[in-house]
């Protein structure tokens, strides 16, 4: 079995003959690593498989108690929806007293209406761990709604503001 394939000792996988230093070579696939019998199922392709990344922000639900204790302790803010994807499930808010627009989710919004362009919000702000270097919105509440636009509650009625 000198210049053949040769089976890897006690896993029944074939690897190449040795190069001609005498040592093996890598295996010949991932497929020749598997025991016999083992049965590889391939997985379904995913449409978004590509653009799904692990996300650190913090929902309600994941906050910790303490975090959400300092943003209910902390001040009520006042700025303008700047967009809004119910679909996406997050959008951003341009503060009244300018700077940078801020990232609100959608379990942090109290209220019967999903937020759209224009909407005059209050909110508290809560640091993104892990670095705690950027802040999202908590607490949005619609204060005003854009005159003119249609609102949509989140049980899907539309209402004409």
């Amino acid at each position: 079995m000198s210049s053949e394939a040769r089976p890897i000792q006690g896993s029944g996988a074939m690897t190449p003959p040795p190069d001609s230093a005498g040592s093996p070579r890598s295996p010949l696939s991932p497929e020749s690593l598997r025991p016999p019998g083992c049965r590889h199922r391939e997985r379904s392709p995913s449409p978004m498989r590509g653009y799904l990344i692990p996300s650190p922000l913090p929902t309600r639900r994941t906050r910790t108690f303490s975090a959400t204790a300092r943003a209910a302790e902390g001040p009520v803010f006042t700025g303008v929806c700047k967009c809004f994807s119910r679909s996406k499930g997050h959008g951003f808010i341009t503060p009244a007293d300018g700077g940078n627009d801020i990232f609100v989710h959608i379990s942090d919004i109290e209220g019967e209406y999903v937020p759209v362009e224009g909407d005059e919000v209050s909110y508290k702000i809560c640091s993104i761990p892990p670095k705690n270097e950027k802040i999202q919105a908590v607490e949005v509440t619609i204060t005003h709604l854009n005159p003119g636009t249609k609102h949509e509650t989140w049980g899907g009625r539309v209402v004409s503001s």
